[in-house]
């Protein structure tokens, strides 16, 4: 059975807003005395933190469904729904949440850091909220919106100040076991440790983490053994122990090839950008088991070579101890030098908080082909809970939905990518609300004298101008001066005269 798991996938659903309430007070007297339909309640978060207590992500591995709790649905009397409670949910400090993509959401590196996994849906107004001047009594309600719903992956990476590498048996859990209150499992077969184990080191006054990393072999790096699921816990380590076993019972196998297939399998990891290469950190070699003869007789043959790469060699031995207080200082050493190195490095930026402009557009248009034409798709985070804030069965909510729109500018943003009456227009992505597009009338609509059904607002513009009317008015003076003259030829012509009467 699992004891330790460094890599989950959470399903999660945050809790839905509550329904607002639509509800008239009666009294004795006044049956009808005004909406007093109370909000529905916000529904609950999922929120991750970061507790130092918390060392595996075994029990999501167990149970990796988790839903929050769901807001109350408004009542009358002006009585708001309950909020949904929060739901968190400790993870071990180092681990890296993820979404489903892979990209890399929050990495929770320090104790009590938070992170809302999943938002909680919104409550929805109750028509008391929604009265105003000239929507006195409301017949409709607001909606609560659903909660996040969607998987996110977690990875744990220790946080460790210094980890042991070396091949499987080389003595790394006895080592730790030696140097620390930890005890892990010790046995005399390879792979005995399954699981990164933590333990804690004084030396003086410097405290520091080990981290005891399940063996590596050769081809590590590519996924043989155990090495790659566990190379990203050496990630976040300051220093590297180089533990070589010089007891080795294997042919072929000595302390310098161990330590030449090690450096080989830390190379070919990749670091996340912006952490120093494995191989760029400081590193010391532990030659383990010379408390016995021919190990410490091996012990001696190679440490020379080892210092004259540049190494700093001890030899040691878990079982006797010899040599662990040495090591333990070089390792404070190493470990106290990098904390004051980063202590002295600059501040990390400060995070500024800038108001959205007051003209900045809160949705936007994007015009897709269709087989009927073109579709106009509305995208946003308001319009979208707006739609998802509307009863459709209800006619004055729809009309307080299209009021909303309106307001927002979308009619003017579809008249302007080309949209017509008539148009298909979709509010949101995938399979949203569509509706055949009409656009509203906002002014001036009592003074309009055009037949029901039209509006000659849209129609083209056909004012004469100055000059046309000045075109037309000399024409008409013409033709009255024409029509002069020729009554007048006719009366010479004697085809008339004024006392004819007629």
């Amino acid at each position: 059975m699992a004891t330790f798991v460094d890599q989950v996938t959470l399903h999660l659903r945050a809790g839905s807003g509550g329904h607002g309430c639509v509800s008239v007070r009666r009294e004795k007297f006044k049956p009808l005395a005004g909406p007093d339909g109370g909000n529905g309640g916000n529904g609950g978060d999922i929120v991750l933190v970061a507790d130092s207590q918390v060392t595996t992500l075994l029990g999501y591995h167990r149970a990796p469904h988790r839903s929050s709790e769901n807001g109350g649905p408004g009542m009358g009397d002006h009585r708001s729904g309950h909020k949904g409670a929060d739901l968190e949910l400790p993870v071990p400090v180092g681990t890296v949440v993820k979404d489903e993509d892979g990209t890399e959401l929050v990495d929770l590196t320090e104790p009590g850091m938070r992170f809302v996994a999943a938002p909680a849906g919104q409550g929805g107004l109750g028509n008391a909220a929604l009265a105003s001047t000239k929507r006195k009594a409301p017949g409709f309600a607001l909606l609560g919106t659903p909660g996040w719903e969607g998987d996110i992956r977690l990875e744990l990476k220790t946080v460790a100040d210094v980890a042991l590498v070396g091949f499987p048996s080389a003595g790394k859990s006895s080592l730790i076991a030696a140097m620390s209150a930890a005890r892990p499992k010790i046995a005399d077969y390879p792979f005995t440790t399954l699981h990164p184990n933590l333990g804690v080191v004084e030396a003086g006054s410097v405290r520091y983490t080990v981290a005891d990393v399940p063996g590596l072999i050769e081809g590590a790096s590519e996924g043989k053994g155990l090495g790659l699921e566990f190379l990203r816990h050496v990630e976040r380590c300051t220093a590297l122990l180089h533990v070589l076993d010089c007891a080795t019972l294997d042919p072929g196998r000595d302390p310098l090839s161990d330590l030449d297939v090690i450096l080989g399998e830390l190379a070919a990891y990749p670091v996340p950008d912006g952490q120093t290469p494995l191989l760029e950190r400081p590193q010391l070699i532990a030659l383990n088991k010379v408390d016995v003869p021919d190990a410490r007789d091996l012990a001696a043959m190679v440490r020379g070579e080892l210092e004259g790469r540049g190494y700093r060699v001890f030899e040691i031995s878990a079982v006797s101890r010899e040599g662990l207080r040495e090591l333990s200082f070089a390792l404070a050493e190493l470990v106290e030098a990098d904390r004051a190195r980063k202590a002295a490095e600059p501040a990390a930026p400060r995070i500024v908080l800038r108001p959205k402009p007051v003209d900045a557009r809160d949705f936007t248009i994007r015009v897709e082909g269709g087989s009927d034409g073109p579709v106009y798709r509305i995208l946003g985070a308001k319009p979208e809970r707006w739609v998802a804030q509307t009863d459709f069965t209800n006619d004055e909510a729809v009309g307080y939905l299209a009021d909303r729109l309106a307001k927002l500018g979308t009619e003017e943003e579809l008249f302007r990518v080309g949209a017509v009456p008539g148009s298909t227009v979709v509010i949101g992505e995938g399979n949203a609300i569509v509706f055949d597009w009409e656009p509203t009338l906002t002014s001036a609509a009592e003074l309009i004298t055009s037949p029901r059904g039209a509006d000659e607002r849209l129609h083209p513009n056909l004012r004469p101008t100055r000059n046309q009317r000045r075109e037309e008015y000399f024409d008409r003076m013409d033709a009255k001066a024409e029509a002069r003259a020729e009554l007048l030829r006719e009366k010479e012509a004697g085809l008339w005269r004024e006392d004819d009467g007629g």
